[in-house]
């Protein structure tokens, strides 16, 4: 993928290595267990250095704190800015698609974070993925899910890491136009087998975007290079649902997908770099499941 020495976005917040809450047992947060500390006559500041000394309980969110494997300022600059190409790239073809409709796109942020952080949608780890917070209108990133891409699920290239953050964005999109609101309005009405698929709709229509944006991208700046599409239908093949609870379970429950199949992410997302077809995205809640 072709993106060095191109613009970068001003929306990319990096809060990597910056301090952060401690978890420790059952989740409770280092401030407040002070705190009782203290009021229970303890010396918290003994409790603090026994923390620190020990370090955060398995399975646990450790602290944010500069100096880590990941953190620190100079690490992964060169991924910062790749991220910050993609974004900006993700700003020029929204900003011209809405425009044709005659709205006026709003950028999300794009917050890069490592270990866990704080979203306007609650506290997030590196466990949670990559995610879109409707309430703040950031998107939220763990760089180490890039390492996933190339290690487990064998995804490895640029346009693979920016599929992933286009199909993030294109949860803002749905959100900017009301699509995500109708979504979940429908969902409160529907059980929970139809609340999942409806979210299978909604996740298949954030990839058709994510192909979408690439084929818009790609015709104003020519980003693609040999075997870039392959490495992002890479992708969108080891996230599928299917995929996914077969490798963890053994098996599969359709009813309780919510991304959807890995052919269909593949699909959608093969529809959209296409077809460049923005105004056909909301056609998608249209069909019948067979044609999903």
């Amino acid at each position: 993928m072709r993106w060095a020495g191109d613009r970068q976005s001003e929306n990319v917040e990096d809060r990597r290595g910056m301090g952060g809450p401690v978890m420790v047992g059952g989740g409770i947060s280092t401030l407040v267990l002070l705190l009782l500390v203290w009021l229970l006559g303890g010396d918290p500041l003994a409790l603090l250095q026994q923390i620190n000394q020990q370090g955060p309980p398995p399975g646990q969110a450790g602290p944010l704190m500069p100096g880590g494997p990941q953190n620190g300022p100079g690490i992964d600059d060169r991924l910062k800015e790749f991220v910050a190409v993609v974004l900006a790239d993700t700003e020029d073809v929204w900003r011209d698609q809405f425009r044709r409709l005659g709205r006026q796109y709003q950028d999300p942020k794009l917050i890069l974070f490592s270990n866990a952080t704080q979203s306007a949608c609650g506290f997030a780890q590196s466990a949670t993925g990559p995610f879109y917070c409707p309430e703040d209108h950031q998107v939220y990133l763990d760089t180490e899910f890039f390492r996933e891409l190339d290690m487990r699920f064998h995804a490895p290239g640029d346009f693979a890491k920016a599929y992933v953050i286009a199909h993030e964005v294109g949860h803002h999109v749905q959100n900017l136009l009301g699509w995500s609101n109708q979504v979940q309005a429908a969902q409160r009405r529907a059980g929970k087998t139809g609340a999942n698929k409806l979210s299978v709709r909604l996740e298949l229509q954030a990839d058709y975007l994510a192909g979408v944006w690439a084929y818009h991208a790609n015709r104003a700046k020519q980003i693609l290079e040999t075997g870039d599409v392959e490495s992002a239908i890479a992708a969108a093949t080891a996230i599928g649902d299917d995929r996914l609870q077969r490798e963890s379970r053994g098996f599969v429950v359709p009813d309780s997908f919510t991304h959807g199949t890995s052919a269909q992410r593949v699909r959608w997302f093969r529809r959209g770099i296409e077809t460049g077809d923005f105004k056909a995205a909301e056609k998608l809640f249209e069909l019948d499941e067979s044609e999903l």
